[in-house]
């Protein structure tokens, strides 16, 4: 149980409350020194690779920033020549615009930020610390009084405005050092429950590239694949190119609305990227093709979707399955629609293939391109796949799917966790800055 201020007196600011009775409000401009950042001209190379640390916004992510978060640095030239400035250690961060907009962060070091980053520094009534918690815990009132809630952006003025409810430095500085150590054994809690997250990722890949690759029958027989990065293969299995047990296309249905086309609904990019199956659950987006598209890309049970774009090689031909006849929703553009010949492989030992981490491989090695990559399409059909009895897939299928299945639900359930260690943090840091509860 918490020990409460013997008494508390009304802040007159509805986001802050009651605080305890000795506390007081002040604007940040009264006890702390503001600085804006700025960006050297990224045309001359004078002012770069220097050894001054130079931030941009995105490095302040509600965090405590370290030297190994830096990865630009400017000259002494660069930061005479721009209107940043040098920030001290021990100085609090916050981002102004864009995604990253009212993020808090702690400087542990000397550095320089962007224009999008105003930096905080104490003075000789604010332990800078302090402030860094109080911020984190209103960065959300922040934006909803400062910015309406959007990304749209604050600035300096904003920040030297807001108001915070201070007690004394000593107190200040028992408060921060408190919430350091409650927050390092929270964040190594939540840390140890990430490894263990990360661990049975590890192991449902193995399970899944063990069954696609080698069977779930530990003492079959093994013989040569002919294929380098696939190894051996139990030898009653087939290896074929992918065109000879399955049709794929790659579908060029973009998401315009046009007059004279039917109405559909369309499975795009990010619907397969971040999902493993595709049912009617889904949101699609609104789009329209033609008679003949919807004849060629409508979604049927058992087809494999995987995306052929990406921004870099090793994050290509991600797969989805889809579980069910659709009557409208087509394949959209950027993905590959694959129907397999039922006969020779089904949908769901391919899609399982697919992510394989040896089958995948290959694709990463076949992508094309500079700043982004995509898969010719004869790289997708001429791959070669190993599979065995379609009675043996479908017994490889469904212990891939009750295996995953057991390992989806101890994760959902260590997330939860995770989750409920979140909240108490925040409502913790909360509740010690603004004096609800006394430590």
């Amino acid at each position: 149980m918490m020990n409460k201020y013997p008494k508390y007196k009304p802040s007159k600011v509805k986001w802050i409350g009651d605080i305890p009775d000795h506390w007081y409000l002040k604007k940040i401009k009264y006890v702390g020194k503001t600085l804006a950042g700025g960006t050297p001209s990224t045309t001359n190379p004078e002012y770069w690779d220097g050894d001054i640390p130079w931030l941009n916004s995105g490095k302040v992510q509600n965090n405590i920033i370290l030297p190994d978060d830096v990865d630009k640095y400017i000259t002494q030239l660069g930061l005479e020549q721009s209107a940043t400035k040098m920030i001290k250690e021990n100085s609090v961060l916050v981002a102004l615009t864009g995604a990253t907009c009212a993020n808090i962060g702690f400087l542990t070091f000397p550095s320089t930020a962007n224009q999008s980053v105003v930096a905080i520094e104490n003075e000789t009534k604010l332990i800078s610390k302090f402030l860094f918690y109080f911020l984190l815990s209103q960065r959300e009132q922040i934006l909803i009084e400062r910015s309406g809630g959007a990304q749209s952006g604050i600035n300096e003025g904003d920040v030297k405005n807001l108001i915070l409810s201070l007690p004394q430095l000593k107190e200040q500085e028992t408060i921060a050092n408190f919430l350091d150590e409650k927050t390092s054994q929270i964040d190594k809690l939540i840390s140890n429950k990430q490894k263990l997250i990360d661990l049975l990722k590890e192991e449902r890949t193995a399970i899944i590239n063990q069954a696609v690759t080698k069977g779930i029958n530990p003492n079959v027989k093994l013989k040569p694949s002919g294929i380098d990065w696939l190894g051996d293969i139990p030898e009653h299995w087939e290896v074929k190119n992918l065109k000879f047990v399955a049709r794929v296309q790659s579908s060029n249905v973009d998401k315009k609305t046009n007059e004279d086309e039917i109405p559909v609904l369309l499975c795009n990019y990010i619907d397969v990227y971040k999902n493993e199956f595709i049912d009617d659950s889904f949101n699609f987006m609104e789009a329209t093709a033609s008679k003949k598209e919807i004849e060629k890309f409508i979604l049927k049970q058992d087809d494999v979707l995987i995306t052929k774009d990406s921004e870099t090689p090793d994050d290509i031909a991600n797969p989805a399955y889809v579980t069910q006849n659709f009557d409208n929703v087509i394949c959209g553009y950027h993905l590959a629609q694959i129907r397999t010949n039922r006969d020779k492989i089904i949908g769901g030992f391919l899609f399982r293939l697919f992510q394989s981490k040896k089958f995948n491989s290959h694709f990463e090695v076949s992508a094309n391109g500079v700043t982004r990559f995509g898969l010719p399409l004869d790289s997708i059909t001429d791959v070669k796949v190993s599979y065995p009895s379609v009675v043996e897939q479908l017994q490889i299928f469904q212990h891939i799917e009750t295996e995953t299945k057991r390992i989806d639900i101890t994760i959902s359930k260590i997330e939860k966790e995770i989750e409920l260690f979140q909240e108490y943090r925040t409502s913790l840091i909360s509740e010690v800055v603004t004096g609800k509860i006394k430590v």
